[in-house]
């Protein structure tokens, strides 16, 4: 889950950090995995600076330039990349070898063929459960983590937002995010849209794949619809979104067993770590973030009271810029 919305305007009193200055790539370019896809990467920063990578959220959301800023650029060499099937990496939208795991072993070949040793991993949404599982698999590499909006992809949460939950919120978005699917089928939306997403037809994954992207585009900010990011407007972006996030959440993320993060998180207690949490956030409610705290005590943990899920809502950037520069001297 997660798209970014353009940063609000902070008033010139408010005493929050900003994100840093647009910063360009130093090098790019794609990696063979040895099977169907070619990952697209980016680095940004100082090239000998400490190193982090930053994943996106979705599944199927893609890097953007905003997610450069949280970091200091002259301090920090920044990874980038496109998950598979999403953004810059080829095939775009295919679901082939497209797992959890799979995403992390490209995690790790992204890291060997950069050189690098151990980094910070940086993460929200989905990228904080991608960030998680990451770590639990392999804490010898991860330095520290800086993760937001939590995500842990239980079932719990999964109906919370596309069943029964998040719509009490938001009827008038939940009123076009059932628009496509009929009374009778309504009772598994994940499913009806499963069925959809992966449909030959690109006529019905198109009209799917626009609800199911506008629906998340609609609640993640605290504002509703009227911020919903243009990106979920565009029909290419939404398809390879929504087919691969729909993939994803009916395999319940490919984890061994339900809650896997959880019980797994013992496995985080000597890596430092940051957890911000958007008090109102309807994408990823706060349960999520606590009790990730709760299972990961050492865990620095902060909840921004005038914020929802949207990375860029002025309270939730100032808290990740000021993880990423304590990070800074770990």
């Amino acid at each position: 889950m997660e798209r970014n919305t353009p940063a609000p305007a902070v008033a010139a009193n408010d005493h929050r950090r900003g994100l840093f200055p647009d910063n360009e790539p130093f090098s790019s370019g794609w990696l063979s995995t040895g099977g169907p896809h070619e990952i697209f990467y980016e680095e940004c920063g100082n090239p000998n600076g400490k190193p982090c990578v930053i994943l996106h959220g979705g599944p199927g959301g893609a890097i953007n330039p905003t997610m450069r800023r949280f970091f200091d650029p002259a301090k920090w060499r920044m990874a980038l990349f496109d998950q598979r099937g999403c953004g810059k990496s080829r095939p775009n939208a295919s679901l082939d070898d497209n797992t959890t795991w799979s995403l992390i072993e490209d995690i790790e070949r992204l890291r060997e063929h950069l050189g690098v040793e151990k980094w910070c991993v940086f993460g929200g949404s989905w990228g904080s459960t991608l960030a998680l599982a990451y770590a639990i698999k392999h804490p010898e590499r991860v330095g520290s983590l800086v993760l937001r909006g939590i995500f842990l992809l239980t079932e719990r949460e999964l109906r919370w937002f596309y069943q029964d939950g998040a719509s009490m919120m938001f009827p008038d978005a939940w009123a076009r995010f059932c628009a496509p699917i009929p009374e009778a089928e309504r009772g598994d939306m994940m499913a009806a849209y499963h069925k959809r997403l992966i449909h030959p037809d690109r006529r019905v994954q198109a009209e799917a794949a626009a609800a199911w992207s506008q629906w998340e585009g609609d609640t993640i900010s605290i504002r509703g619809p009227e911020a919903r990011p243009s990106k979920f407007n565009e029909i290419d972006f939404a398809i390879a979104f929504a087919r691969i996030e729909c993939h994803f959440f009916v395999n319940g993320g490919f984890f061994d067993s339900p809650d896997w993060l959880i019980k797994n998180a013992g496995r985080l207690k000597d890596i430092p770590g940051w957890i911000v949490q958007g008090r109102f956030d309807v994408v990823t409610p706060m349960e999520s973030a606590w009790r990730l705290r709760t299972a990961w005590p050492n865990a620095r943990f902060e909840v921004v009271w005038d914020a929802g899920h949207a990375s860029t809502e002025p309270g939730i950037v100032d808290a990740l810029v000021r993880a990423t520069d304590q990070a800074l001297r770990l």
